[in-house]
């Protein structure tokens, strides 16, 4: 029996936060993405801290009625959002709530209730950054010659998401470096001599693998037929990666069915299981 398709709706989802917003748009598209035909119509407002800030708010949640989300930690701002939203038929939910309440009473401690307290430029903040900065510098085999700097270093054929995973990475971090399979040219010698960082396999399906190829032709206009998407080449890729990872040892992670948060978290439990300690 077919499946009925499940009728779009629209509804006007408004997103109020007095820092960057990074946490409440995450939530949301979390929470939105169960809802296969709910279709949201985003309002952001992001580093409301003052009343008139929040009013401009509140003048287009009443305009475009809908879902109000915040995580307004400002106790005046945050009573004056919900009650404006209670006298316009609004529900207002702060996303934050059970979480802080349960770490609260865990802790026996009281929040700080400062905006944006995630944010603060403290040696993590620049330790993301100088991770970023390697990460970028390492990309796709280069300067080989400080791989041994990295904590992490991912190894796999073209397109099996190496590069988004270690920026990724990066922005948790950790540095990462990442080194193609190409048949034909030899991995660098720093690769074999690595003691400190972490090696990481990547393997994805033939199938999914030739997908993905033949996507990335098609946005640059190639067309030409190429090993890079025949079913036996690209069968035989994969069987020397698997042989080198067996080789050396090296942990293997499939992403064939993983997004690019799911291949990293995974990589962060074998680096954490490694005697690291994650950012």
């Amino acid at each position: 029996m077919q499946k009925t398709r499940a009728i779009a709706i629209y509804f006007h989802l408004h997103l109020v936060s007095d820092s960057t917003g990074e946490t409440l748009n995450a939530v949301a598209k979390a929470a939105c993405a169960q809802f296969e035909m709910g279709r949201p119509i985003e309002h952001f407002y992001p580093l409301v801290r003052n009343r008139k800030q929040l009013e401009r708010a509140i003048a287009e949640i009443e305009t475009a009625p809908g879902l109000v989300l915040h995580t307004m930690v400002n106790a005046e701002l945050r009573q004056f959002l919900e009650v404006r939203c209670r006298e316009l038929g609004q529900p207002s939910i702060a996303v934050l709530d059970p979480v802080m309440a349960k770490l609260g009473a865990y802790l026996g401690a009281e929040e700080s209730h400062r905006p944006g307290a995630q944010h603060d430029l403290d040696a993590k903040y620049f330790a993301r950054i100088e991770a970023l900065n390697y990460t970028m510098a390492h990309d796709d085999g280069q300067s080989a010659a400080t791989l041994e700097l990295a904590d992490v270093v991912l190894v796999g054929v073209s397109r099996t998401s190496k590069t988004p995973t270690c920026i990724y990475l990066a922005n948790r971090g950790i540095k990462a470096a990442n080194i193609p399979i190409v048949a034909g040219i030899a991995l660098p010698e720093e690769l074999n001599r690595l003691k400190r960082p972490l090696v990481v396999g990547l393997i994805v399906s033939p199938d999914r693998l030739i997908h993905i190829r033949k996507n990335r032709l098609l946005s640059l206009q190639e067309e030409t037929e190429t090993s890079y998407v025949d079913l036996e080449s690209v069968r035989a890729e994969i069987a020397i990666a698997r042989r080198l990872f067996a080789e050396k040892g090296w942990p293997v992670i499939d992403v064939t069915r993983r997004s690019i948060e799911e291949t990293a978290a995974a990589v962060l439990a074998l680096y954490s299981r490694a005697g690291h300690q994650n950012p």
